[in-house]
């Protein structure tokens, strides 16, 4: 009995399958994309440690720039360095199996559509541009944006993570940021608002809480200047109170205010200053024996 024949399709299958040439071309075109993968990693490697290498010399130059600035370059660099190796890389293996200019002249066409599509992206990009272009602010600096508040984690072309004190990391196109509060810009005042019983003397206060912050600068190294005790600030419904301000590093100012407020209360009383708080007076009236009929 003759054999089955096999459909057309199948037989062109088997005999691809069957070509030694074809297997060798598949093996030979796996390893490149292998040593292809295996470069990109690690002339990545050697990109970003060429980058902190650099940053690290610039460091110790007197022509560095800010440390805030310097590491928002270095995060920016990084990711683009990563962005180019893996374009290349991937340019590199669709060369393996199809012409790399044809792909270059579709792309050219294909991004010219997503261009009109993508414009909100393009905004993200153009945005972040200009954020690190001008400076507005930096990784590592305190900003509010609308209602995000907390510290820069890091800028990129198109997002800004913002980490907040609790923890939560927000993530905002670039395009959203209209209105940035920087607090780490210039140095902050620490305020420091004292109550003191209106019984008490005043002027004896006032000379203590002035003695204890003459002393205090050296104790606090966040403390650009030394403080000044501004006086009476409000006559409130039961305590003077005196202000107390310093001027000290940016975003320094709560630290310091929370440490003067315990400094000066301890002194305060050693020196037998009351600090007012909430008093309840009662009165109990004396019920008269009714009259006997």
């Amino acid at each position: 009995m003759e054999k089955p024949k096999l459909p057309e399709a199948a037989e062109q299958a088997v005999t691809i399958f069957s070509d030694k040439e074809w297997w060798a071309g598949i093996a030979t075109t796996g390893i490149k994309i292998v040593g292809i993968i295996i470069l990109a990693v690690i002339f990545k490697y050697v990109v970003k440690a060429t980058i902190a290498n650099i940053f690290k010399v610039r460091l110790k130059t007197p022509l560095r720039l800010s440390e805030r600035r310097e590491n928002t370059l270095f995060r920016l660099l990084d990711n683009v360095a990563s962005y180019v190796i893996y374009f290349v890389a991937i340019l590199t293996i669709l060369s393996e199996f199809m012409d790399i200019k044809a792909i270059l002249a579709g792309a050219g066409v294909v991004g010219l559509a997503i261009g009109f599509g993508a414009q909100s992206l393009v905004k993200d990009i153009i945005t972040g541009f200009f954020i690190i272009f001008e400076n507005q602010f930096s990784v590592g600096d305190t900003v509010r944006i609308t209602s995000f508040e907390g510290t820069v984690e890091e800028i990129g072309l198109r997002t800004t993570k913002i980490k907040s004190w609790t923890g939560e990391l927000h993530i905002l196109p670039n395009s959203s940021i209209t209105e940035v509060t920087n607090f780490s810009v210039h140095n902050s005042i620490a305020v420091v608002d004292l109550s003191i019983a209106y019984e008490e003397d005043i002027d004896k206060a006032q000379k203590i809480i002035e003695e204890v912050v003459k002393n205090a600068k050296p104790n606090y190294p966040e403390m650009v200047k030394e403080p000044e005790v501004l006086g009476v600030q409000m006559l409130g419904a039961s305590e003077v109170v005196i202000r107390v301000t310093s001027e000290v590093l940016p975003m320094t100012h709560f630290k310091i205010a929370r440490e003067l407020r315990k400094t000066l209360k301890y002194e305060l009383e050693k020196a037998g200053i009351e600090i007012p708080y909430p008093k309840m007076v009662t009165y109990h009236k004396e019920q008269m024996p009714k009259e006997q009929k």
